[in-house]
């Protein structure tokens, strides 16, 4: 007995077949027509220029703004202070005092270009010229306002100092630059201090007029900005550095070694 197919089944096929109209030969193989004017193929192109364009005007706006800031910049940037000596009477360093050439830095514990040039390129100079006796190396305070960390932490390695510690001290602030007061005064333990002491030279703010002075004697000579370094010869009596150029900035360690290099051959030929 054969198989019918379902009544649903037929009822849908028939109309199919009826209405679906039959193509030619030439339907069939003719092209796509061309889209008409208005397609999306020419919106996707007007769109695809449309962006090319935009991206040539956000260049020119970039160039213009590249150009601004270079000429605002150079209008603006401070001119680098003019200092013919400065009295270091009586201030600690470090080297000896058989060295005739001269580093005064000021700085700033929570200045970050500072721990960069503390971290990478001090080492190299006491390495070469304060280890071998060519440079005394004197360190003022310079932090940036009081509501910050900076001075509490000037004051610490100050105090530390008093005891003999302040480049160790000088050192691990740098290298711990995020630490709370309260980590600041674990790393003066750690390094052996007679805590009582030190703490009561804290609380006490006994260098605090030190870097107030410090502060002032930078700005009367223009230097805002740390790191800053005077670099010059010692007179000879020890209590003047004789100023030869002044930096601004996180230098480069060739940047300073060109300049003592000329300092340490210019005393030697005299």
């Amino acid at each position: 007995m054969p198989v019918r197919a379902p009544r649903r089944f037929i009822s849908i096929i028939v109309p199919l077949l009826v209405f679906t109209p039959a193509l030619s030969h030439e339907e069939v193989n003719s092209p796509a027509p061309e889209p008409p004017r208005g397609s999306v193929q020419q919106q996707l192109d007007e769109l695809k220029a449309g962006q090319q364009e935009l991206r040539k005007e956000l260049e020119d706006i970039k160039h213009f703004l590249q150009e601004r800031s270079m000429r605002t910049n150079t209008v603006n940037k401070p001119a680098v202070p003019a200092v013919d000596s400065v009295n270091v009477r009586g201030e600690p360093f470090r080297g000896t005092h058989a060295a005739g050439v001269a580093i005064i830095e000021y700085s700033d514990f929570d200045c970050s270009f500072c721990g960069r040039y503390a971290r990478e390129i001090y080492p190299r100079v006491d390495r070469d010229y304060v280890k071998p006796g060519k440079l005394r190396y004197f360190f003022r305070d310079l932090p940036e306002s009081k509501e910050t960390n900076s001075w509490f932490r000037a004051r610490a390695a100050r105090c530390a100092g008093d005891q003999g510690k302040f480049w160790e001290l000088h050192d691990l602030l740098f290298n711990a630059q995020s630490g709370s007061q309260q980590d600041v005064i674990s790393l003066a333990q750690a390094l052996g201090l007679n805590t009582e002491v030190f703490n009561e030279c804290l609380s006490g703010g006994k260098y605090l007029v030190n870097i107030e002075n410090s502060v002032a004697g930078a700005k009367r000579m223009g230097i805002y900005g740390t790191p800053a370094f005077l670099i010059g010869a010692m007179s000879e009596d020890g209590d003047f550095v004789k100023v030869k150029r002044v930096l601004v900035g996180a230098e480069s360690y060739e940047s300073i070694k060109t300049i003592l290099d000329e300092l340490l051959a210019s005393a030697s030929s005299n």
